[in-house]
């Protein structure tokens, strides 16, 4: 058998070469600095704790990312979750027709959420709603203030997970401007405890985060 050796590269593929691992470092280098400032929030949060406290609600290792799909709005239009992001969200799962526990959730999301003071345009409440496309002229008035979306529990059950035992509208979640769902807090959890870790996330992302997006 006769063993050819390879072809060598002519000037023009070795630069093309190049270029492409140039641009791939350049993206890797871009992904870094738009992760870097959530990055240096947890971090804050989670390791350097001034304080010597631990947070209250469960953290998602690793934070899980929003899902690419659609809701309803309460005007009955279509749009993506994704308008979610950028913005810290404060989330509540429960059937449309609201029960005590949804009741209860919604009250102390906006309670909370005006607890923060100048930092709560930093953070919407949101309520993700399930089973009839219907909603109350009474919940729509107490919810005014909230962001409401519409859509079936499977699809939000593929992003939130309860912990085992649990229903999805058994517990509020936190998630971060990117879209990553990132903390869980317990069922029947202490109001107090939970307007503290959100204080403090909102304190650890203050040098980056701005009202709004």
């Amino acid at each position: 058998m006769t063993v050819h050796s390879l072809p060598q590269l002519g000037p023009q593929a070795a630069g093309d070469a190049a270029a492409t691992r140039r641009g791939r470092w350049k993206m890797l280098l871009l992904l870094l600095i738009c992760a870097s400032p959530v990055i240096a929030s947890y971090f804050t949060f989670y390791v350097i704790r001034p304080d010597g406290r631990t947070n209250y609600g469960e953290l998602i290792e690793p934070p899980r990312a929003m899902p690419a799909i659609s809701a309803i709005d309460l005007d009955g239009r279509a749009v993506e979750l994704a308008m979610l992001k950028d913005q810290w969200l404060f989330v509540s799962v429960a059937d449309s027709a609201c029960d005590q526990r949804c009741e209860t959730h919604l009250y102390l999301q906006r309670q909370i959420r005006e607890g923060l003071g100048k930092d709560k345009d930093r953070l919407d409440w949101v309520w993700l709603r399930t089973g009839s496309s219907e909603l109350s002229d009474v919940l729509r008035e107490a919810t005014a203030t909230a962001v409401v979306l519409h859509l079936g529990e499977a699809e939000i059950a593929s992003w939130l997970v309860p912990a085992p035992g649990q229903q999805l509208a058994d517990h509020l979640y936190v998630v971060d401007p990117m879209g990553r769902w990132m903390m869980r807090f317990p069922v029947d959890a202490e109001p107090s405890r939970m307007r503290r870790d959100l204080s403090r996330l909102l304190r650890a992302s203050s040098f980056w985060d701005q009202p709004g997006r």
